[in-house]
This record gives C-alpha cells, structure tokens and sequence, in this order.
C-alpha cells in the first residue's frame, strides 16, 4: 500500500486535488470528514463533549453547535487541550480502521489539512501540498463559502504556513492558475510518479540514477534528505541510533549527482539483518541491496555495512546503515563536515568530480573511480580531523 498524505491551507483547493486523485483511483481518507462523523448524534465522543462543555453545545436534536463550541474553545488552550483528548482517540481509531480496510495494492491519500502541523511526514511515503497565494483564498473563502474577510484571514493565519508546507512536501501542486490546470498537474502526477512509485513499492524495485552527471547545488536536498530520515525513523523506531544526511548534496555549495546519501547508525550491524529491520524499511520505501556489505577502507581493508535504495521513481536515495561509532560511520560524517569546513577541500572534490564523471558515465564506474580521490585526500581529512580534535 502506498501512503500518501495530502496537505494544504483552508481555502488552497486541497478538497479538489482529493477528488481528482479518487477519481483517478484512489483511495481518500478524509481527516474532516472523520473528524465530523465522530461527534455525530449517537457517538461517544458527542457525549463527552456535552459532559465536558456543557447542553448548550448540542441541540435538541442531538447535534452538535460547532460555532458555539469554537467560541468556547478559541483562545482557551486548556479547553482545546480537553476538547482534543475527546476527539483524536476516536478520530485517529477510525483513521486505523480505515487505512486496515484498503486493498493491499491500493493508493491510499490521507486528506490531512493539519499534517505539517502534526508532524505527520514521515508516516507516508510521499507528501502533497496545495499553496495558493493567500489573497487568492481569502477571495475563495469569502465568495465561495460566505466566511467574513477578517475571519476568513484568522484561519489562514492560524495554521502553518506555507514554508514550513514546503519543507514538508515532496511535491508542490500550485493552484493559482485555473481549475482544469490543476487538474493536468494532479494526472501528469498520478501517472509519473504516484502510480509507478506504488509499483515499485510492491515489486521492491528501487530507483537508480541513470548517469553519473553533476547537478548544481540544490538548496532544497537537505529538507528532502530530513522527510526521507523522518521516514527511516518513523518505520525503524528505537532500533535507530541516529540518523544523518551525508555526500555531497550533505554539503552546501558542492555540485553533486541528485542523489541523497542518508546514514542510519545502529548499535550493531546484526541488528539490520533482523527480518523484521529489512521488512520495515521495504516497507518504508527503502528496500535492501544484495550484495552490498561493506566499503573498501582507506587503509586496505573494509568496513562494514548493509545499503538499501529508494524506490520512489522521483528520488533516488542510499540508504547506508552503519554500526555508530564504527570507523564507516566516523569517516562518512569527518567527511561531510571537512568539506562543510574547508572551502579550498571542497571545491577541489568538485573539480575532480565533474573530471571523472566526464570520462565515466556510468554511475558505477563513477563511483569506483572516486575512490582514489579520497585515498589521495585523507591525509588532509586526517590532518583537519586531528585539528578539530585539539
């Protein structure tokens, strides 16, 4: 099952991307629309609040005054707190039930407009964000449902904005422009990368990058190299020690081939041997590599590890787990932060970088041929490490 969770500011046209995406197929699961059936006449948590807030917020025919109760509880951060300890447990039980009844091939699109503020990232496998410009939805706010100007600018306030929407969503779906040209980027979407993405998933098929060519530097990786670690931690739990964002798109300012280099440390590499360990990171997106259990150490020898790739067709990633504190966790992270460090280091490995992909097209080959790079240069990365250390 691939989890897709969609977010988007009241009034960006989120509602229409989710009615897109079901009739392309689809399963949605409307948080709102939970929201509302459990406090519907009957529910258990419509009791609670009646017990909670008083008769005067629900009808005499059972239903419940949602303006009466938001007087009540805009404002007042502990009758929020009370209103909320009622409704998540019943809303994200149904929530559970709901993903549980989806086919196991199925798309599931988690219609979530509170996802970045939740911190909800990592529990899909790939996050959507509606932006439309504020003075557009405060237009479609006023026109479209008759909320009062000033009101309708108080809610778009309160809620996350669309920054903080941006670092969370893998895609932006810009919905500024008409309706019909929403709807041809919601199914340029669908069939590029929702529906393939889903078929990897299944097949455990990861991505690879096609050629060994340098993009420019993106400012954009590290946000997507964290939802990609939030995503790890999220299926690993506490098996994870740490989790870091390593290579070149790790350092800014270094043209690098777009792909992310992630670093997941735990406490011994047996432990991502375990079925279970494996299972969840495919799981996750994230499937194993056979055959790839070590890299060759600068002294010789190797040190050990286990990778694994992405399979989501629109971000190829290595996944390198690494016992912490052994000498390939060191040397990946004293790596990143010398470059980081040491303008003259690092644009001397982009130099030879965009050398060696020019002579070696093949992403394999390429990265064989990197290695003498960092045999020659760690002299100078032992040299800084030991300055650091001083």
């Amino acid at each position: 099952m691939l989890r897709v969770g969609l977010t988007g500011g009241i009034g960006s046209g989120k509602s229409s991307v989710a009615a897109r995406l079901a009739g392309l197929g689809a399963v949605v699961i409307d948080a709102d629309r939970i929201a509302r059936e459990v406090v519907e006449p009957g529910m258990p948590s419509l009791t609670a609040i009646r017990e909670r807030f008083g008769p005067s917020v629900v009808s005499d025919d059972g239903i419940l005054d949602r303006a009466g109760l938001g007087r009540i509880v805009f404002g007042d951060r502990a009758a929020l707190r009370d209103l909320e300890a009622i409704t998540h447990p019943a809303i994200w039980a149904r929530t559970a039930e709901l993903f549980a009844a989806a086919p196991d091939d199925a798309i599931v699109v988690h219609d979530m407009p509170l996802l970045v503020e939740a911190g909800m990232t990592g529990e899909y496998h790939l996050v959507l964000a509606v932006l439309t410009d504020t003075e557009t939805r405060v237009q479609r706010l006023v026109e479209h449902r008759g909320i009062p100007e000033d009101d309708a600018r108080q809610r778009i306030a309160a809620q996350a904005d669309d920054d903080a929407r941006r670092a969370a969503a893998d895609v932006l779906l810009d919905n500024n422009g008409s309706p019909e040209d929403l709807a041809t980027a919601v199914d340029a979407l669908w069939q590029s990368r929702i529906v393939p993405f889903g078929e990897a998933l299944r097949s455990g098929t990861r991505s690879r990058a096609a050629t060994s060519a340098q993009s420019p530097p993106d400012p954009t990786w590290p946000a997507q190299a964290a939802r990609l670690l939030a995503r790890i931690g999220h299926a690993l739990g506490d098996r994870v020690v740490a989790l870091e964002h390593i290579g070149s798109t790790a350092v800014p300012d270094l043209p690098a081939k777009d792909v992310i280099d992630l670093q997941v440390g735990v406490r011994h590499l047996t432990e991502a041997d375990g079925a279970a360990f494996v299972a969840d990171l495919a799981s996750a997106g994230f499937v194993r590599v056979p055959g790839v259990d070590h890299d060759n150490a600068k002294d010789g020898g190797t040190w050990p590890k286990r990778l694994h790739g992405s399979v989501d067709p629109g971000r190829v990633a290595h996944v390198h787990v690494r016992a912490v504190g052994s000498p390939g966790w060191d040397w990946a992270i004293d790596v990143r932060d010398w470059l980081r460090a040491d303008p003259e280091a690092r644009d001397a490995y982009a130099a030879a970088k965009a050398a060696l992909a020019a002579r070696h097209t093949d992403s394999g080959d390429y990265a064989d041929a990197k290695e003498a790079w960092f045999g020659v240069a760690d002299d100078r990365l032992r040299t800084w490490r030991a300055a650091r250390q001083s």
